[in-house]
C-alpha cells in the first residue's frame, strides 16, 4: 500500500501564528498556512486545509470516475472537476467544521448513455477513497455532466 506525506512546521498561536506545509512524498513544493487567511474570503496567497482537501478530492473524483466511465464500457476523454469545500463554525462541537462539499464535473466521454454516466458519477460521489474518507460531511453536493 502506497502512504504519502507531508509536514507542517507552525510557530506561534491561532491567530498570530504562521506555518508552511510541505508536499513531502512528491516534493513539489512547501506552502504557506495561516489561520486568518484560512477562514477569510480571500486566500492571500496562502493555501489551507480545505484547498488542499479540495485538490484531493477534485484529483481522486476524476480518477474513480475515469474508471468508472471505462467499467462501464466507455471511453473517457477531458474532464474538468472543480472541488469547492466550506469551512465554518461548528455550532454543536465548537471550533470549526467542514460543512459542505461541491463537486462541479464536466467529462467529455464515448460510448456511454447519459443515464449510465449519471449512474457512474453518483456511485463515484460515495465510492472514491476521498469520498469516503470525507463521508462526515453533512453536505456533498455534486453536478455532473457530460460535455459534447
Amino acid at each position: 500500500m502506497a502512504t504519502r506525506s507531508a509536514t507542517v512546521q507552525w510557530t506561534g498561536g491561532l491567530q498570530d501564528g504562521s506555518g508552511q506545509v510541505s508536499l513531502d512524498s512528491s516534493h513539489v513544493g512547501t506552502f504557506d498556512v495561516s489561520f486568518p487567511r484560512r477562514i477569510a474570503d480571500e486566500a492571500g496567497g496562502v493555501t489551507s486545509p480545505e484547498e488542499l482537501i479540495a485538490a484531493a478530492h477534485a484529483s481522486c473524483f476524476a480518477m474513480a470516475l475515469s474508471g468508472g466511465i471505462e467499467k462501464a464500457g466507455g471511453t473517457p476523454g477531458a474532464t474538468s472537476i472543480t472541488a469547492d469545500v466550506t469551512v465554518g463554525p461548528d455550532e454543536e462541537q465548537g471550533g470549526l467544521k467542514i460543512s459542505r462539499i461541491a463537486l462541479d464535473v464536466t467529462v467529455s466521454a464515448e460510448g456511454i448513455s447519459a443515464d449510465d454516466f449519471d449512474r457512474v458519477a453518483e456511485e463515484t460521489k460515495t465510492g472514491c477513497p476521498v469520498s469516503k474518507a470525507l463521508a462526515a460531511v453533512p453536505e456533498v453536493v455534486l453536478s455532473a455532466r457530460l460535455s459534447d
